[in-house]
């Protein structure tokens, strides 16, 4: 594992939510990439693992701390936006790779029927993605919607090479509007829970209500059926 400098030292710790010295963790992160690449095709590997091998469902969105680990992320499969870029910045510090989270205010143009009652706004608060460290530069990158959901949604799935940012679509295959970003939230060592928590109460409390969505209803099922908003 490479050394830092002292300006990234804080970048590569683990921490609270961040546990990149969990054993799954670490094992996940080095399971997705060769020992035997360098730092940006270990990255690239491990986006594609995070995007791809954990399903997109803000559906089910858990922000209790034990919750909001990268361990306990891994551990269920699947999460939102927060939660897998959470994840992607873990395993980037369990391959020695400086990571950081980072946030914005989004607006999403696609989305179900369901989400959009329960949130009553096409307006995503404390969207969630990675910066990472690479060749000297941070790399935006954002693991939020994984392959499958994609192509319900007739998007193309978002594509990372470790030299250029990789936000989200502006647009689907149809030229539609998609995601535009409205408000940059700043970046972080570890998850800001205590902030994220509260815009969500704030602005979606439909989100964490006790009731929540049935278990069985999962976001991508939902985006196969836009019509059926039930």
């Amino acid at each position: 594992m490479a050394s830092v400098g002292s300006e990234l030292a804080a970048y590569v710790k683990p921490t609270r939510y961040l546990d990149s010295d969990h054993p799954n963790v670490i094992a996940f992160a080095h399971d997705s990439s060769d020992v035997h690449r360098g730092n940006r095709d270990r990255a690239v590997a491990l986006y594609y693992a995070v995007r791809d091998g954990i399903r997109y469902d803000p559906y089910h969105i858990q922000l209790s701390p034990d919750a909001m680990r990268a361990s306990a992320v891994l551990d269920r499969g699947c999460g939102f936006c927060v939660a897998k870029a959470v994840l992607l910045a873990a395993g980037a510090r369990a391959l020695g790779i400086p990571s950081r989270l980072g946030f914005a205010d989004v607006r999403n143009h696609l989305t179900t029927p369901r989400l959009r009652r329960i949130i009553k706004t096409d307006i995503f608060q404390f969207h969630g993605y990675t910066d990472l460290h690479l060749d000297g530069q941070w790399v935006k990158a954002t693991p939020a919607f994984n392959a499958s959901l994609c192509e319900r949604f007739d998007v193309d799935p978002l594509q990372f090479d470790g030299t250029r940012d990789a936000l989200l679509q502006q647009a689907d295959r149809q030229g539609s509007r998609y995601m535009e970003y409205l408000a940059d939230r700043g970046t972080y060592a570890d998850l800001p829970l205590e902030a994220l928590r509260h815009v969500f109460e704030e602005a979606y409390p439909g989100m964490l209500s006790p009731e929540g969505i049935e278990a069985s209803v999962t976001f991508e099922d939902d985006a196969a059926s836009q019509g059926d908003p039930s």
